[in-house]
């Protein structure tokens, strides 16, 4: 009997642990998810727009073709590679950083730049082509793929710097609940807003009641400005999150002067409010300074990235085919 009570305790015991490791795994993603808001938020805002053209019925098919292959790109491809990276070359792991920074500063002021001096593309216009939808429907989801996969991994990489894990197992599955709770997060919040001129559409029209389709009229009239507020959210999202990357980066490299000066000009406009604002308005300056210094540093990289490395990339693509 003694035996027995000695292995319930055991039991007791291990589970007590499991219970407090799962606790541990659920609070290190919270933290390490919170993170990565500024790059999710733009991930939830770019997707929309790859369903543009479709019927409704198509909608979320391919909204769940993308999350599965957000999924794919995430937990198999690569988480592997950062838990490798953070174990034999942690050292990797801040100029990954600022290098997916650099990215999103320059997607962040192409999108502004486009917006000022709008202009067309015959590669564009072309991947519009509607003539086969079946067609336009894979490109989309093969380019809304390749999208995503630039943005996971900035994801990833900065769940990864967020987390302090005592052991790999720990630290792979805080990272694998991260990219699982990004992924239904972005594209269960897309599902709801693309459908939810659907939903208004319905009200409108079916509603038994006054109010109740007045509401569904407003649902349907407030989606493009509620998409188009969604983008300039994201935009700003990238160039603050790009901005703060690089400028931290670069104080973890030992070049911490613009991170220093970023700071104490916050910590002033926040002591010269009153008490109960101080650490908002803080927050809002150094944001603002940070989204800034990304929008300049991706005004520089346009003409870099336009000029030399997408032309580079698109030759040895074609290299790569004809070989």
């Amino acid at each position: 009997m003694s035996g027995l009570l000695a292995l319930l305790d055991d039991v007791a015991g291990i589970a007590k642990v499991a219970a407090a490791s799962v606790d541990d795994v659920a609070a290190a993603a919270g933290k390490a998810g919170a993170k990565t808001a500024g790059v999710i938020i733009d991930d939830a805002a770019v997707t929309p727009k790859y369903l543009q053209g479709f019927a409704p019925a198509r909608e979320l098919p391919i909204i769940w073709r993308i999350a599965r292959g957000s999924l794919f790109n995430k937990v198999i491809l690569l988480l592997p590679v950062a838990i490798l990276l953070a174990n034999f070359a942690p050292w990797m792991i801040t100029p990954l950083l600022m290098l997916g920074g650099c990215y999103l500063c320059f997607e962040g002021a192409e999108k502004i730049f486009h917006a000022l001096f709008p202009h067309g593309s015959a590669e564009i216009k072309k991947d519009m082509d509607v003539r086969d939808p079946g067609h336009l429907e894979e490109q989309k989801i093969k380019g809304a793929i390749k999208t995503d996969f630039i943005l996971s991994a900035e994801i990833m990489t900065i769940a990864l710097a967020a987390i302090e894990a005592p052991n790999v197992w720990m630290q792979t599955a805080t990272l694998a609940v991260v990219g699982i709770g990004v992924t239904l997060a972005v594209y269960g919040s897309v599902a709801v807003i693309v459908k939810m001129d659907d939903v208004g559409l319905f009200m409108a029209t079916h509603g038994r009641t006054g109010p109740g389709r007045a509401l569904g009229r407003g649902l349907v009239k407030a989606m493009p400005a509620l998409l188009k507020l969604l983008s300039v959210l994201g935009t700003a999202a990238m160039l603050w999150v790009g901005g703060s990357i690089i400028i931290h980066g670069l104080e973890v490299l030992g070049f911490g002067w613009l991170g220093r000066h970023i700071y104490d000009i916050a910590n002033a406009a926040g002591y010269a409010v009153s008490e109960g604002w101080t650490g908002a308005v803080k927050w809002i300056a150094k944001a603002t300074m940070d989204g800034v210094f990304g929008l300049i540093l991706g005004f520089v990289l346009i003409p870099l990235a336009t000029k030399l490395v997408m032309p580079a990339v698109a030759r040895l693509q074609a290299a790569r085919r004809t070989g």
